[in-house]
């Protein structure tokens, strides 16, 4: 036994236990869960804010050639963390059900699943790296930096993909703060080992690339250390049976983080081609549009936070076959998130050209960008609605239906509105474009999850 039962953990175990919970206990549920979760999430952000920032000051060509291959590293990054929640669900519900054994059991699944997923994915990328920039419309004077950067981000996938599924599996337990402390940790030593490459060995966008890479392979390891040796429930050594592969845990895997997998795939793909819309726009668009989508994300990402705490409560719940839980969980983070993000919206409309002008000395860079963020201010209680109800339906093992309806917002109306208002008003249409989706799509989880039939039906068919 290693860590001592927080307020949360006794919380989270009157789930497990069938106890009643008043409306005061599940709103301190979600606080206890959420805010360590934010600080992850936020501090996770931090990192390629940082590395934004560190770039900016080398110029605006490095700025371009990171900003160019973003997108690109999220799609890998994203699949990571689709594989990883397709075993940290089953974790969440066999922990509901205070069957502990099956939890650890999938939790080995996992790790080899994933592993040998992430070698998979760096191999591919790998080989790509040298193309990629030319396929994302970027220039030959923006390219050499573009695929350094790339090809050692790739390098170090299977830390990334270790780091995403010990995370995923602590939080699931019910367990935030090794995740944050982590997460707080990687950002630390992205801020030092960026500053000693970038302004003492003069490495430039390499000593950005090499930086984080060193940054996630510590705090990987780290936080793989305390999931696998020193988690109460997760810790692997509490077995003695010699492993034996079930496929039923894979099969299950498959069906929860394929439609995610697919969903990353399909979302980071309009990404790229929204990426492509705005190169012809030219290197300050590029950077300008890079540096404010870093910038929102210190914004939204609280609302990742309470989604995560989502995803744990209902998931649980789910386990213990606590139906009532479910609902008013679904309900009270969604809306919790909705006021979050309000707040967040405001913060980043007022104070848009002071977090472009942390990142970028050059004043066009930072007056595009902070139009771009004031736009997109307007749509952050959406956002927040659209986040946390997909997490909702990740906790309660349909991610189907919500990535259908992330698909078809993205493609059908954020990438035909951009390519249509990107001619007229440049990369302020493009952020237009962005802001009514996000819109669009917060208010259609809004309708069919939590005034139809749908999340209730869910509920039903899971806890039975």
């Amino acid at each position: 036994m290693v860590f001592s039962k927080t307020r949360s953990e006794a919380l989270l175990s009157q789930i497990r236990g069938g106890l009643p919970m008043n409306r005061g206990d599940k709103l301190n549920l979600i606080f206890q869960l959420s805010l360590p979760s934010i600080l992850a999430q936020v501090t996770s952000v931090m990192m390629f804010f940082i590395d934004q920032a560190m770039v900016g000051r080398i110029g605006v060509e490095a700025a371009a050639a990171c900003g160019l291959v973003e997108s690109s590293t999220w799609f890998f990054g994203n699949l990571t963390s689709a594989a990883s929640m397709g075993f940290s669900v089953q974790v969440a519900h066999f922990i509901g059900a205070n069957d502990f054994k099956k939890a650890r059991s999938v939790f080995r699944h996992g790790l080899i699943c994933t592993f040998v997923l992430s070698v998979m994915l760096a191999l591919v990328g790998i080989a790509i790296s040298w193309k990629l920039p030319f396929w994302l419309g970027g220039g030959a004077d923006i390219a050499g930096d573009a695929t350094t950067y790339f090809f050692v981000f790739m390098c170090i996938m299977p830390f990334f993909q270790l780091s995403s599924i010990s995370g995923a599996m602590l939080k699931c337990s019910g367990n935030m703060r090794i995740p944050s402390i982590m997460s707080v940790l990687m950002c630390l030593l992205d801020v030092v080992f960026n500053y000693i490459l970038i302004f003492v060995f003069h490495l430039g966008v390499l000593g950005v690339a090499l930086g984080t890479a060193m940054a996630i392979v510590i705090g990987g390891s780290v936080q793989a250390y305390f999931a696998i040796f020193r988690s109460d429930i997760l810790t692997l050594k509490q077995d003695r049976e010699p492993f034996t592969f079930v496929w039923e845990y894979l099969r299950n895997a498959l069906k929860i983080s394929a439609p995610m997998a697919a969903q990353s795939f399909l979302m980071s793909g309009a990404q790229i081609i929204s990426t492509r819309i705005v190169a012809p726009l030219g290197n300050v668009a590029i950077a300008a549009n890079t540096f404010a989508i870093t910038a929102e994300s210190l914004c939204y990402m609280p609302g990742y936070g309470i989604g995560e705490a989502a995803t744990t409560l209902v998931g649980q719940s789910m386990g213990a076959g606590r139906r009532d839980l479910c609902y008013s969980f679904a309900r009270m983070t969604v809306f919790s998130g909705m006021i979050v993000m309000a707040v967040m919206g405001v913060v980043m409309f007022v104070t848009a050209p002071q977090l472009m002008a942390l990142m970028t000395p050059v004043q066009a860079i930072c007056d595009l960008g902070a139009d771009c963020l004031r736009i997109e201010a307007f749509a952050e209680p959406m956002f927040g609605a659209s986040i946390i109800a997909y997490s909702v339906c990740v906790g309660a093992g349909d991610t189907l239906r919500p990535a259908a309806i992330n698909l078809c917002s993205m493609w059908l109306v954020r990438l035909t509105l951009a390519a249509l208002l990107a001619k007229d008003y440049g990369l302020r249409g493009v952020w237009i474009a962005m802001a009514i989706e996000l819109v669009f799509r917060g208010t259609i989880f809004l309708i069919h999850l939590l005034r139809g039939r749908w999340m209730k039906g869910l509920i039903e068919k899971s806890a039975n």
